[in-house]
This record gives structure tokens, C-alpha cells and sequence, in this order.
């Protein structure tokens, strides 16, 4: 039995009415959708008016309140089954400019692990390349990268007149398959708890610490600034992202104290995954595209401080979407 009506109602009313604004919603937008973490909220809130329905209905003298919940939650139970299926759309624009970045914050540890991860890889290889120059051939795989920096400095300046728009969009296709296959491959080996993304990710870092070194020793910082910024301020962290979504496995495999049996996990985990890919591969179709048309292009054909400073923009841009997209639509469970 409801005891003190006034405090029970002072209580629960915020939840009524954020139950109503939410139907309100969906009842003045039939096209309306709702993110997984909208549906959870909304099938809490319509759990918790039921719940209030049965206690209200305790106290026979207040028939005013009953119909109000009996009224609130009917409308709430005939929109719930509508909701879900709404929140199976797939809309890109809508996932891209929120979901995505909503799951990057909420899965925030994993992406720290995979930073961590790939800084040490970077710092491994500044060092050994540092404190032993004829490791070279052993941290740096690419061939082309492999002679001398200043002279393939010259060589890439001369050769600018040669290029056309055919042979840069080949090799920017190249670029983009290419990386989204090590970007998948890092994810899924995320089934590995966690060591095959940790190798990916380390040994990536170490070849991009030993090149970044090796051109700083051979007095090639600008070049090599104006070369890897365009295309890398979004590439390498989109490398990181993909072992972030390969750590949300890890972690999901692994359980950390979660009671639930290794499959559900796996399951709460998929879409959050799949949105992160989702969102690497957008980021490294739009780095293959800058690689193959800009990065490709030295002076005296383009000025290397047009290029670190549009590099720069793109990584501070790329920031400011993951860290501030999609707030407005975020839900509180």
C-alpha cells in the first residue's frame, strides 16, 4: 500500500514526464528512430510506469492518477514494439555523426589500451633505430623506404611531373583496400583475448617510430611532415580505433567479473564493434583518397606547410567530431 501519496508522486513524476516527451516523439514523428540506448531508456520508463500503475491502483481515492498511468502506460506499450523495430534502421548519416562517436566515449578504455599499445610500438622503434642504425632493415619492412631519406626526397621531387590523376587514383584504391583489411584484421584478432591486436598495434608503432626517426636523423623532418600528416592524421588513428574495437572483443572474451556466459557477451558487444569498424573504414577512405591526390605531391609542386598545416586541421577536426558528436543525443541509463 502506497503510505505518503504526495511524496510518491513528487518522486516518480520527473519519470512520467520524461516517458511523455519521448511518446510525444514518436507520436508527432512516425519516421522517428531510437538509438540502443534510447530503447533501453524508453523500455525502463515504460517498466517503471507499469510498476507505478500497480501501486497507484493500492490507493482506491485517487482515480485520477490511475487513469493517467493506465492512459500513460497503454500508449507506451503501443509504441514499444514500433520503437524497436524503428531502432533496427540503419541510417547512415544519423550512425556516422552520433552513434559512431557516442560508442567511441563509451568504450573509452579500450581505446586507451590500443593508444598505449601503439605508443610503445612508436617509442621501441625511435629507440632501437636511435641507439642502432643497421637495425633499419629489420623495423622498417617497405622497401621504398628502406634507402637512404634524402635521397628518396630528391628522387619523389623530381618525379612529381610524371604522375597523372589515373595512376594516383589506382594507388589510392590500393591504399584503401589495403588498410581497411589490417584494420579488420586487427579487430578480429581481438579473439585472441587481445594478443594478436596487441602485436598488430605494437609492430605498426614501432615501423612508424623507426621511419619518423630515420628521417629525423637524416635532416628530412619537413619532408617527412608534409608527406605522413595529410593522410596519417587520420590513418594511424583510425588503425587505433580498430584496436580499440579489437579490445571491446578482448574484453568481451575475457568478462572481467561479468557473470553472463562468454556467447551474451560476445552478443552486448557486437554492435558497438561494428560501429567502430564501420567508422575506421569511413576514416581510411577518406586517408586513401588524401594519400593517393595530396600526400603523393612534394614542392615544388605543393608547399610542405599547406600540406602539415591541412594535416593538422584534419587531426584536430577528427578530435573534436570524436569528442563532441552526437552529445545532445546521448541517454542516460
Amino acid at each position: 500500500m502506497i503510505i505518503d501519496l504526495e511524496r510518491f508522486i513528487q518522486a516518480e513524476r520527473p519519470c512520467w514526464q520524461e516517458l511523455e516527451r519521448i511518446l510525444e516523439r514518436l507520436e508527432g514523428d512516425p519516421g522517428a528512430a531510437l538509438e540502443m540506448a534510447e530503447l533501453r531508456r524508453f523500455h525502463y520508463l515504460y517498466q517503471r510506469a507499469a510498476s507505478d500503475l500497480a501501486r497507484a491502483q493500492t490507493f482506491a481515492s485517487e482515480p485520477e492518477l490511475q487513469h493517467y498511468l493506465e492512459a500513460l502506460s497503454a500508449r507506451a506499450y503501443g509504441e514499444a514494439h514500433d520503437a524497436r523495430r524503428r531502432g533496427h534502421r540503419f541510417r547512415p548519416i544519423h550512425w556516422f555523426f552520433h552513434l559512431f562517436p557516442q560508442t567511441f566515449r563509451r568504450r573509452k578504455i579500450a581505446f586507451a589500451v590500443s593508444l598505449v599499445v601503439t605508443l610503445a610500438g612508436v617509442v621501441f622503434g625511435c629507440a632501437a633505430l636511435a641507439l642502432d642504425p643497421e637495425s633499419k632493415d629489420a623495423l622498417i619492412r617497405m622497401q621504398h623506404l628502406q634507402g637512404k631519406p634524402s635521397e628518396r626526397v630528391a628522387h619523389e621531387e623530381s618525379e612529381i611531373d610524371e604522375r597523372n590523376a589515373g595512376e594516383m587514383s589506382a594507388f589510392s584504391s590500393y591504399l584503401i583496400t589495403n588498410n581497411i583489411k589490417v584494420s579488420i584484421l586487427t579487430m578480429g584478432l581481438g579473439v585472441t583475448f587481445g594478443i594478436g591486436s596487441i602485436i598488430v598495434l605494437f609492430s605498426n608503432g614501432v615501423m612508424l617510430g623507426a621511419v619518423a626517426m630515420d628521417y629525423l636523423l637524416d635532416g628530412q623532418a619537413r619532408f617527412m611532415l608534409g608527406w605522413l600528416l595529410p593522410h596519417g592524421s587520420i590513418e594511424i588513428p583510425a588503425i587505433v580505433l580498430a584496436g580499440q574495437a579489437g579490445f571491446v572483443i578482448a574484453g568481451a572474451m575475457i568478462g572481467w567479473g561479468d557473470q553472463e556466459s562468454m556467447k551474451a557477451r560476445l552478443r552486448k558487444a557486437a554492435p558497438d564493434t561494428v560501429s567502430i569498424i564501420g567508422g575506421v573504414a569511413v576514416m581510411l577512405v577518406w586517408a586513401g583518397i588524401v594519400e593517393g591526390f595530396l600526400s603523393q605531391y612534394h614542392e615544388p609542386y605543393f608547399p610542405y606547410l599547406v600540406k602539415i598545416a591541412f594535416g593538422a586541421a584534419e587531426f584536430m577536426l577528427l578530435w573534436m567530431f570524436l569528442g563532441v558528436s552526437g552529445r545532445n543525443k546521448e541517454v542516460k541509463e
